[in-house]
């Protein structure tokens, strides 16, 4: 795959997404958005690759933000439709992808940075790296999903906080509150990230698929958790990896 503002790297059932806007600090444009989607939908569709890391170019941001240049003069409208478009494009299609999406916070993620990493399944940082949503010093709020992933993470009253306030996060504060799951040298980031891919990578991609769906489940207005957990684990049952990891047993 040759994108213009993302690099897409695939090494056995591992791929590794890198957002490539060095000189805009990875900022998200557009075009980037579209990009990360076409490349998300054509990996999920790769049945070799079972883990996908996801992080930016150099050494100073993930995703810095937005760009705002592409919609500071646009209406109420146009901004209702940017937020609806981008949160089902690309971060809620993250979120629901049946393949795991591990985030590599490689510094800067703020704004649609922090809302691109909130929106994959788990989160891991290098030291150097800053969080924050900072959209209400622009006089918005964040679009992308930030205002409903940020309090399943860190809890209502933290996250009111950090949205109010508009302030950024250390790396090592991020984890104590739950938003990030691991912190690690900026040095061994990748290789942390690849270490844990490689222990999904031993277990079952169906399974985890079901499991990812049965999560996301108790955070969905209207959808009984429960019975979506009880429904994918009947379903388990039915699957060559079920009999495969139970023959081990029998």
């Amino acid at each position: 795959m040759i994108f213009e503002n993302i690099l897409v790297q695939k090494t056995a059932a591992l791929a590794q997404i890198t957002i490539n806007r060095p000189k805009k600090l990875n900022a998200l444009n557009k075009a980037t958005i579209y990009e990360l989607h076409k490349a998300f939908d054509v990996l999920e569709s790769d049945l070799n690759i079972k883990a996908i890391i996801l992080t930016g170019s150099g050494e100073k941001a993930f995703v810095a933000g937005a760009d705002i240049s592409e919609f500071a003069h646009f209406t109420a409208e146009e901004g209702a439709t940017l937020a609806r478009e981008g949160q089902e494009i690309l971060f809620n299609f993250i979120e629901n992808l049946a393949t795991p999406v591990i985030a590599a916070i490689n510094g800067f993620a703020l704004g649609g940075g922090l809302e691109l990493a909130m929106a994959c399944h788990f989160r891991i940082a290098s030291e150097n790296a800053k969080m924050g949503l900072p959209e209400v010093s622009l006089g918005v709020i964040p679009g992308y999903g930030g205002t409903q992933r940020l309090p399943q993470l860190v809890g209502k009253g933290k996250a009111m906080e950090m949205i109010m306030t508009a302030g950024m996060i250390s790396a090592e504060d991020a984890k104590n509150c739950g938003l990030v799951n691991h912190v690690t040298t900026q040095e061994e980031l990748m290789l942390l990230a690849e270490k844990i891919a490689s222990k999904i990578l031993r277990n079952s991609p169906v399974a985890i698929s079901a499991a990812i769906v049965a999560v996301n489940a108790n955070f969905e207005d209207g959808v009984n958790g429960f019975d979506t957990e009880i429904n994918a684990f009947g379903d388990c049952f039915g699957t060559e990896d079920f009999r495969e990891g139970t023959n081990r047993f029998s």
